[in-house]
């Protein structure tokens, strides 16, 4: 299945903030698509894919590295294998985990890996608790670890392998993939980044479980535009809406503490706070995912939208307020589809 193109709405304002926003983290090129009602309504590519003097121009088939937006892959596995029995959002993960005895693991269930609520932290080589369970927030990387390998423990698939199976090969992806990153391909763009970025991590493991995936920006907006649709792919229902609604719902166990509102591990607009990701002005109910390469995938149900922005520098410059310009390219997005619909 192709969405119709419809360039009736060009989303100008969206593009000149995400070309303006390339230009101010020094990526050397980037891309843009949206999808709204069900039609592709703006794809604009810009730029080379390195800063090399013969790098290839930035096209529809340009792969970036899309960081931490690939927890949307991993959250959807989650919610396929809780829709299917492998395990319950509320199971303590000490029945999965071979170090089970671990004190700092003490109350710890599914759900607060999937929110970020967990609490737990690697200190000095150890793992820790920070907080109690359930009671903050913070973005660590321990619960992604852990999810894909309960989730490889417990269906025998990896993250991988469910989502090639469930959503790639029925819907005919040829540009998602986890990439051997000793063996990048000519469709890659090259990730700028600080020399010593301590952050930055290379791998060949292509189970879904590390930081290595590639995605162009077309079907990373459908991927985006599954989950509007609730699971449903021309016409038919593809996937079962209940993984889609799980994923995609709020699900932190005590949504009144003032902190980040996530679905399964994607970012859902609650309420306003000066720390979200989402702007103000996005309606509640939409949800998000920004990666630090500074890709984003935002879908806003109210207005039927979803909207890609693919760039590839790994962080931001010094001083560069990151928070504040995701947050200004949601509203962004969000004024202008409002404009379509009122055309």
């Amino acid at each position: 299945m192709i969405l119709e193109k419809d360039y009736t709405n060009t989303f100008e304002g969206v593009h000149t903030h995400v070309k303006e926003s390339a230009e101010k983290m020094g990526s050397s090129g980037g891309a843009l698509y949206i999808i709204q009602n069900d039609k592709v309504v703006t794809e604009s590519y810009f730029g080379k894919q390195s800063n090399d003097i013969h790098a290839r121009d930035v096209k529809s088939d340009t792969q970036f590295h899309i960081a931490s937006v690939r927890k949307a892959y991993i959250g959807f596995a989650a919610a396929y294998a809780i829709y299917n029995g492998y395990f319950s959002i509320d199971d303590s993960i000490r029945q999965f985990v071979e170090d089970s005895h671990l004190s700092a693991y003490e109350g710890v269930t599914i759900r607060h890996l999937l929110t970020h609520t967990h609490g737990l932290k690697i200190e000095n080589g150890k793992l820790i608790s920070e907080y109690k369970p359930g009671e903050s927030w913070a973005y660590r990387g321990p619960s992604i670890d852990l999810l894909t390998t309960i989730i490889k423990k417990t269906t025998g698939r990896s993250v991988a392998d469910i989502v090639n199976e469930q959503v790639f090969e029925p819907v005919g992806f040829q540009s998602t993939e986890w990439i051997k990153m000793s063996q990048p391909h000519l469709k890659i763009a090259n990730t700028l980044r600080d020399a010593d970025d301590i952050i930055w991590t290379e791998t060949d493991v292509v189970d879904g479980s590390g930081m290595n995936m590639y995605v162009s920006a077309q079907e990373l907006a459908l991927w985006g535009y599954i989950h509007l649709t609730e699971g449903k792919w021309g016409g038919k229902q593809l996937i079962p809406r209940e993984i889609i609604q799980m994923a995609t719902s709020i699900q932190t166990p005590n949504p009144k503490l003032p902190i980040h509102k996530n679905g399964f591990l994607w970012f859902v607009k609650d309420t306003n706070h000066n720390f979200n990701q989402i702007g103000d002005t996005v309606p509640k109910g939409s949800y998000q995912l920004l990666g630090y390469t500074n890709v984003a995938l935002l879908v806003i149900p109210e207005e039927n939208v979803v909207a890609v922005r693919m760039f590839n520098r790994y962080g931001s410059p010094e001083g560069y307020d990151y928070l504040k310009d995701i947050r200004s390219f949601g509203d962004t997005v969000y004024k202008w589809s409002i404009k379509s619909t009122m055309q």
